[in-house]
């Protein structure tokens, strides 16, 4: 039997051990969205669904899973990474991977600079970078290209991804997956060619009517401000995607960062630019759609809590108008 999956949320005890001794070939090493269920689905109608040990990991724990892993014994096992960006010394942890005998598989569908490239083409046995498409996409058209259902995942997960909003079945599943613990049966259902069931239904009617008020809650306390942009500034209080695109559907904006509690932000925008604006402040990702953070103090949390005002809008307003 195949190990269970793990989650980044679980903390990393017990996951090194249970690398150590699996009993599978196929390491998948993902983010936790659907884009990474998406892709997750698609390795298993490759590999087989009893032969892939999936880690899920968010963008900052992103470098510790990545290191963990590589630490282990490779055994010339495969050690796919997708919907996951370069983060600063992912080539000396890719080469420690390889040196201990790790097959390293990268695909990913964020910016990524010429310089960052190189050094992990050197580290890995194959690099696919393609922004034009989501990460799912990529996992598909490489591992399978003649596969109806994976293309179909595919096409239905980029939807959500890339921000088109053609497929209402995108907007369900996108949002059934704001609650973790409906990761796996959401992958498990894509696997067998379903995007729907009484489960997925259920979730979805529970979270959009939570939903709906967390916006309508973000929206009442949003600041408008901007010449070039006009940008929204709102506390978050869950559903990032989709209160940015309520947002701006109800203020005609044309960049919106959503604020959580500690500073850190998710940001939409009209431009693409949106990661060139993230990398200002330590993060990245997409040109519509990326995620930095402000460092709030514990003061400026205090008076974000309070007054839903913040110093940092100027200066972003100003970093912003740049571009």
């Amino acid at each position: 039997m195949p190990l269970p999956d793990k989650s980044a949320d679980e903390g990393n005890s017990g996951l090194a051990g249970a690398v150590k001794s699996r009993s599978v070939h196929v390491v998948h090493l993902t983010h936790n969205d659907l884009d990474a269920v998406g892709a997750d689905a698609i390795h298993r109608l490759k590999y087989g669904n009893e032969s892939v040990f999936t880690i899920w990991s968010s963008v900052g724990k992103f470098a510790v899973l990545f290191s963990l892993v590589a630490s282990c014994e490779g055994k010339g096992d495969l050690l796919s990474i997708s919907d996951l960006g370069y983060h600063k010394g992912s080539e000396t942890i890719a080469g420690m991977a390889r040196a201990n005998g790790w097959n390293v598989e990268w695909r990913d569908h964020h910016r990524w600079r010429d310089d960052e490239v190189k050094k992990i083409e050197r580290e890995v046995s194959l690099l696919r970078i393609d922004t034009s498409v989501c990460a799912c996409g990529i996992v598909a058209r490489d591992l399978a290209p003649e596969n109806p259902v994976a293309a179909e995942v595919a096409r239905v997960v980029c939807d959500y991804d890339l921000w088109k909003h053609a497929d209402h079945r995108s907007a369900v599943l996108g949002q059934v997956l704001q609650r973790k613990k409906n990761r796996d049966h959401v992958r498990d259902c894509l696997v067998a060619g379903r995007f729907s069931d009484s489960l997925i239904e259920q979730e979805y009617r529970e979270i959009k009517t939570e939903m709906d008020a967390m916006i309508r809650k973000s929206l009442k306390h949003a600041t408008i401000i901007g010449s070039k942009y006009r940008m929204a500034f709102a506390p978050l209080y869950g559903y990032p995607s989709e209160t940015a695109h309520f947002i701006r559907e109800e203020k005609k904006t044309d960049i919106e960062v959503i604020i959580s509690k500690d500073g850190k932000f998710s940001l939409r925008s009209v431009p693409p630019i949106s990661h060139l604006i993230a990398r200002e402040y330590g993060g990245g990702g997409h040109p519509h759609a990326s995620g930095g953070s402000f460092n709030f103090s514990l003061i400026e949390r205090f008076t974000w809590w309070l007054f839903k005002k913040s110093r940092h809008f100027d200066e972003f307003l100003k970093i912003a108008e740049t571009y």
